[in-house]
This record gives structure tokens, sequence and C-alpha cells, in this order.
């Protein structure tokens, strides 16, 4: 009998983020549920009178600060200049931020099928150019979409590049700053999408088209 050292293979680590994955999923479909059904959060507080819930018993989960959000994290921060769908123009711009952690990357690797052991295996890791385990390229760019879904009104992606020039690694706070170049009309506009580190320096650039429809009627 081989004695229990208490550490955990990549695999192991993989099946437990599998199962939290599932169950996260299964109370968010249901948070969706109960909003398309009516339910209502005003001003990001909880509305006991309709019964609403956050998609999971995380303390540090609360209701949406902006209608177009569901919930967010106590750890995330964003920032933008206008508020209203209306009056968006050239230059104005929005920021997301928020730390990229081990259960972000291995909840990743189970949902997307990328389990690449740079990005999973500290041992694999070591021995690669990084010396050391590094976020998805793909995850830390889902920050732009992040920052995209804080612009007022129902942000709809049509077209993203991207231009990878460094990378994340795990624990590393990074902020996504989207920012509008051109309105082409129809409610269409082009963005400048920048992902940066604590240091400022640019990790991720790129240009992006969206469409922004009015939110849906409560």
């Amino acid at each position: 009998m081989s004695e229990d050292t208490g550490a955990t293979s990549p695999l192991a680590d993989l099946t437990s983020a599998w199962v939290q994955l599932g169950e996260s999923a299964v109370k968010s479909a249901t948070a969706m549920n109960r909003a398309a059904m009516g339910a209502s959060v005003t001003n990001g507080e909880h509305s006991e009178e309709n019964g609403d819930e956050l998609p999971t018993g995380d303390d540090e989960l609360r209701s949406g600060s902006i209608p177009s959000l569901a919930f967010e994290d106590e750890d995330w921060s964003f920032e933008r200049s206008v508020e209203r769908a209306d009056a968006i123009t050239v230059g104005d711009r929005v920021s997301f931020s928020k730390p990229v952690d081990d259960e972000d990357v291995k909840r990743f690797a189970v949902a997307s099928g990328d389990t690449n052991r740079l990005h999973i295996d500290d041992e694999f890791a070591e021995d690669s150019r990084f010396g050391g385990r590094i976020a998805h390229g793909t995850l830390v760019s889902g920050l732009i979409s992040a920052a995209l879904a804080r612009l007022p009104g129902l942000t709809i992606y049509l077209s993203q590049d991207l231009e990878f020039r460094g990378p994340v690694r795990i624990g590393d706070r990074v902020t996504a700053t989207v920012e509008v170049i051109e309105a082409l009309g129809n409610d269409q506009y082009r963005l400048s999408t920048i992902v940066s580190d604590d240091e400022g320096e640019t990790i991720i650039d790129g240009e992006a088209v969206v469409l922004i429809d009015d939110l849906p009627a409560e």
C-alpha cells in the first residue's frame, strides 16, 4: 500500500474542476431561467420578493451593478466613461479587471477541451520556455468580452483581431480596456482592445467590431 502524501495529480484536479463546472452550469441556467421569467434586480441589490438568487452559493458573488450583468464577483472591477447606449461616441472606453487564478485555468481547460499541460501541469511547464504554468491565451482574451459586456446596451460581438505579446502567470491580475475608435453606423462600432498586466505592459493587442442593441424589456 502506498503512502498518501496529500498531493493531487493534474487529472484529479481537472476531474474536480469538471464537477465544479457542472454544478455552476446548472445553477447558472437556473438563475437565467428565473431572470427570463421576470425576476428583477435593482441597483445591484438582491430581490428577495422574487426569490432571485445568484448562480452559486459563493459569498463573493453579488448581483450585477448594471442591467446587462447577471452577477459579479467582489474581486472584479470595472469603469466606463458613458452610461447610455445612445450617447456612445468615439473616445468612450470601458476597463475590466480581475485576477486569473488556478480555478479559472482548470475550469477553462475542461470547458474548452484545451488540456495542454503547459496550463495545468506544474512539473511539465517548469521545463518550458516560460519556466512554469501560464493561462490559456483565449481565457485571457475573454476579459475583452467582459469589458465589452459592460458597455451600455446589449453588446454583440461581430469580429475580433488579436495579437498575443506575452504570457499571463497563474494568479496575475489583468485588465482589459476597450475604446471606441470609429462609429460605423447602424449601431455598430470599431474598438481598440487591449489587455495589460498590473505593471501596464500590453499582453494582448487588437481590434473588435460590435453591434449594440437595446436591452430586452424586463
